[in-house]
C-alpha cells in the first residue's frame, strides 16, 4: 500500500515536469521593440549680416499751427470760408462790424485837423513876434513863450496823427486774413458771434504739407542711432518710414529733423520729430502712425526662427539635435526681432541644428527622426511682413490655441 502511493506520486511529478518542458519548448520568445522616434522638422542656425530696424508708436502733428484771433472786438458780420477749407496766405476769412471803427477814424481825423490849425496859428504868431523882437517892439520872453507854445501844438498834432493811424489800423483789422497757407480747422465761429480782441479764436489754421511724425525713444536707443549716424556722417543713414492705422506703409520716406534738448523726467525718453512730404493731403494731424527707423546692420548675426523659441519661467530656450540624434535643450539670450527671426546674442552657434516644427510635448533626451527644411519651405523671412495690428491678432490667436503655428509656448 505504501509502495503504491509512492509510485503514484512519482508518476505525477514526472507528468508535471514533462508538461512544463513541452510547454516551454512550444512558446517563442518575442523580440523587444525599439522605442518610436519623434518626427520633427529641423534647420541650421542662420548666420549672416542682418539689417535691423526699430518701431515706435507715434502720431502726426502739423509743422505749423496758428490760432487766428481778431485784433479788434465786435460782431462777425461776414464769413468767407468754411471749416476744413484749404486757404492761401493773405486770403480774406472774416469781416467784423466796422461802424464804430469808421467813426473813430473820422473823429481822429477831425482832432488832427484841429491840432494842425492850432499849430499853424501858433507858428504865424511866432513869426510875427520874431519880427517885432528884431525891432525891439516886444520882450524876448514873449517870443520864447510863443516858441514853446508852437512845440506844444506840434506835439499835439503828432499825437493826433498817431491816433488817426491807430484808428485806421483798427478799421483795417476788421477784415481778418489768413496769416499762412494751410487747412482750416472746424472750430470756426459763426456769423453774429461777438469776438474779443486777442481773446476769441476765430479759426485754427495749420500747414498740411509737409507734416511731422512725433515719437519717443529711449536713451540707449538714441545713443545707438547717433553712433550709426557718426559712422556714416556723409549722409543721413537713418531711414524713416511710417505705417498707418490701416496697416499700409506710407509711400514717402521721411527724415529726422527735430530732437528734444532733454529727456523726459518721468519716462526717461526723448521726443523726436521726422518730417514727411504730404502732397496728397492723406496725412492729417492727430493720426496714429508706427514710426520705423532703419539703417543699422549687425555683421554675422546669429538668427533663429521665432517659432523655435520657447519660454518658461522668464527663460528662453530652443531644442537642438544632439550628436547622438537626441533632443537637447539650449538656453538662449535673445536680441532684436527681425522678420520671422530673433537675433541670438548667446546660447547657440552656426553649427547647431534646431527644431522648428514638432515641438509639442518634446522634451530633452528624446530620439528624433529629423527632417531638415529650408527657410523658404517654412515661409521664414527677414522682412517685417505683418503690421502691428496683424501681430496683435496673431498673438491673441496663438495664445488661445497652443498648437497654432508661431505659438512660443507650445
Amino acid at each position: 500500500m505504501f509502495f503504491s502511493k509512492k509510485k503514484i506520486l512519482s508518476t505525477a511529478i514526472i507528468l508535471a515536469l514533462s508538461t512544463t518542458i513541452f510547454t516551454g519548448c512550444g512558446e517563442e520568445k518575442k523580440p523587444q521593440q525599439a522605442p518610436m522616434k519623434q518626427q520633427v522638422k529641423v534647420m541650421k542656425v542662420v548666420q549672416r549680416d542682418t539689417p535691423i530696424s526699430s518701431e515706435y508708436a507715434g502720431h502726426l502733428v502739423g509743422t505749423d499751427e496758428v490760432k487766428v484771433q481778431a485784433k479788434v472786438s465786435g460782431n462777425v458780420v461776414e464769413k468767407f470760408v468754411v471749416g476744413g477749407q484749404f486757404v492761401q496766405q493773405g486770403q480774406l476769412l472774416f469781416k467784423i462790424d466796422d461802424r464804430q471803427y469808421q467813426s473813430q477814424v473820422m473823429a481822429a481825423k477831425a482832432s488832427l485837423a484841429q491840432a494842425n490849425v492850432n499849430l499853424q496859428n501858433a507858428q504865424i504868431d511866432l513869426q510875427r513876434n520874431e519880427m517885432l523882437l528884431k525891432e525891439n517892439a516886444i520882450a524876448e520872453q514873449t517870443v520864447t513863450t510863443q516858441a514853446a507854445l508852437v512845440e506844444s501844438y506840434k506835439a499835439a498834432a503828432e499825437a493826433q496823427a498817431a491816433n488817426v493811424k491807430l484808428a485806421m489800423e483798427n478799421l483795417s483789422d476788421t477784415e481778418v486774413y489768413a496769416p499762412m497757407s494751410g487747412q482750416l480747422g472746424v472750430d470756426d465761429v459763426a456769423v453774429g458771434t461777438f469776438v474779443g480782441a486777442g481773446q476769441t479764436t476765430l479759426v485754427t489754421i495749420g500747414s498740411m504739407d509737409p507734416i511731422f511724425a512725433q515719437f519717443s525713444i529711449s536713451e540707449s536707443e538714441y545713443l545707438r542711432f547717433m553712433t550709426v549716424q557718426a559712422m556714416q556722417s556723409q549722409h543721413n543713414p537713418i531711414h524713416v518710414t511710417i505705417t498707418l492705422s490701416d496697416g499700409r506703409e506710407y509711400p514717402y520716406e521721411g527724415r529726422i529733423v527735430e530732437t528734444d534738448r532733454e529727456l523726459a523726467n518721468n519716462t526717461g525718453s526723448l521726443i523726436m520729430k521726422a518730417i514727411f512730404p504730404n502732397p496728397g493731403g492723406v496725412l492729417i494731424p492727430g493720426m496714429f502712425a508706427r514710426v520705423k527707423l532703419s539703417g543699422e546692420t549687425i555683421p554675422n548675426a546669429i538668427l533663429v526662427p521665432q517659432r523655435a523659441v520657447q519660454q518658461l519661467l522668464g527663460k528662453s530656450f530652443v531644442i537642438a539635435v544632439g550628436p547622438d540624434g537626441k533632443s537637447i535643450t539650449k538656453n538662449v539670450e535673445l536680441g532684436q526681432q527681425v522678420g520671422s527671426y530673433y537675433i541670438v546674442t548667446d546660447g547657440v552657434t552656426p553649427q547647431d541644428t534646431i527644431v522648428v516644427e514638432g515641438l509639442t510635448n518634446l522634451r530633452e533626451g528624446v530620439d528624433l527622426a529629423a527632417t531638415e527644411v529650408t527657410a523658404g519651405e517654412m515661409g521664414f523671412t527677414l522682412a517685417n511682413v505683418t503690421t502691428p495690428y496683424q501681430t496683435e491678432t496673431i498673438s491673441k490667436a496663438t495664445s488661445d490655441n497652443p498648437n497654432a503655428p508661431g505659438n512660443l509656448n507650445r
